[in-house]
């Protein structure tokens, strides 16, 4: 008798202590990272929003779907992918939803939304309360540094407009060489980020439809864009969003002359015409050539069918990701986002969160505890052998 309770007064002190270890990480340690990772749902019908959600295996903490348009004078037009069954969805999910608005490039209904802007920030406030979301990302592309002042003032009404609580993201062109005309003059980082949360940096389309064919988001293209954000702006408020696609030429010119292609639908072109992956160096970021037969099947891109030819696409893989979401760290940054869910590579996501929190440990990728992992590194209990090695069992 005398055994058992020995016994059992040690199990009992075993448990205490472990108790004991986890109150003091948990009131010690804390969180390595603290970083936030959104994206855009922008392709597919409402219905695959949940699909896309959930191939992101619960790593998302806020989500932009396309439920804002602007009508010709300016004013707040709702999409039909609205629905409060995904909002109600995701935030039981506990994943923010903030809809982005979005001119569609179309300058004359961006500016025709500048100088409606109290009118539809009150709108947008109206809709945001009725639809329970948690704020608005806005998307205003193809404007001039004529509309800078106006569209500072329109997100400070805006933020005027919205409940205590509510988020409002602002959309900005990357700005690698730091200028001041174009496009991505008309965003002054500073004001916009006054009334905001947060900017989103559109770190892509370094090369664009129409355009030669090069990288979409080269890593000097990136970092170059991150320096000037973090001049501009707190770390702390700056977001990195990096392209779940690529773009894709023809040798010899035509269609598709640098239409977007997700990666998802990259690597299964890859596959079925028995590419050829490449790295290239002063990018540092990678293309593939694949070549359709006059027999082959010919693959529908943008709508139309590709003929017979060989064709270049650029885009930006598992290792070039990586290697952006490292900057994120480097820089201290608020976190990462993505254009767009659902066009992401099948693989993406054993690796987005590890990356984005620096935890840069290979060997676990694809290792059941994984998670566990991962979830004792951010709360500082683990190093690993190295920082790029945790060196797991693998049973």
């Amino acid at each position: 008798m005398q055994i058992v309770k020995f016994k059992y007064a040690k199990y009992v002190l075993a448990v205490l202590i472990i108790l004991l270890v986890k109150i003091f990480y948990a009131v010690h340690a804390g969180a390595v990272i603290d970083r936030i990772n959104t994206s855009y749902i922008y392709f597919g019908n409402p219905s695959s929003y949940f699909t896309a959600v959930s191939s992101a295996q619960d790593s998302l903490d806020i989500v932009y779907p396309s439920y804002f348009d602007l009508s010709s004078g300016g004013n707040l037009k709702l999409t039909s992918a609205v629905s409060r069954g995904f909002v109600d969805e995701m935030h039981r999910k506990g994943i923010k939803v903030a809809p982005f608005l979005s001119n569609h490039w179309d300058r004359t209904a961006g500016r025709a939304a500048l100088a409606n802007r109290a009118a539809l920030a009150s709108q947008i406030a109206e809709a945001v309360k009725k639809y329970d979301l948690d704020g608005v990302n806005i998307d205003l592309e193809n404007l001039t540094p004529d509309d800078r002042a106006n569209y500072v003032d329109f997100v400070r009404l805006l933020r005027l407009a919205l409940p205590d609580g509510k988020e409002i993201s602002v959309a900005v062109a990357a700005n690698p060489y730091g200028t001041s005309k174009g496009w991505q003059g008309s965003y002054d980082y500073a004001g916009l980020a006054r009334y905001s949360d947060y900017l989103v940096i559109m770190a892509y389309d370094e090369s664009y439809e129409t355009g030669p064919a090069g990288p979409v988001a080269s890593i000097p293209f990136v970092e170059k864009s991150l320096k000037y954000a973090v001049k501009n702006v707190s770390p702390d408020k700056i977001v990195l969003a990096l392209p779940f696609y690529g773009r894709m030429w023809r040798d010899g010119g035509g269609y598709p002359n640098g239409y977007g292609v997700g990666n998802r639908t990259i690597d299964s072109l890859i596959s079925e015409y028995k590419g050829k992956r490449y790295y290239d160096s002063a990018s540092q970021t990678s293309y593939a050539r694949i070549t359709i037969g006059p027999g082959d099947r010919k693959p529908v891109i943008g709508g139309k069918a590709l003929t017979a030819g060989t064709y270049t696409i650029w885009y930006s893989d598992e290792a070039t990701l990586k290697r952006s979401l490292a900057l994120v760290d480097k820089y201290d940054i608020m976190g990462a986002s993505s254009w767009s869910l659902g066009q992401e590579s099948a693989n993406t996501w054993s690796y987005f969160t590890l990356w984005l929190a620096g935890c840069y440990f290979v060997d676990i990728q694809y290792h059941w505890a994984r998670d566990s992992i991962f979830s004792a590194y951010a709360n500082g209990w683990v190093k690993g052998v190295s920082s790029a090695s945790f060196a797991p069992r693998m049973h």
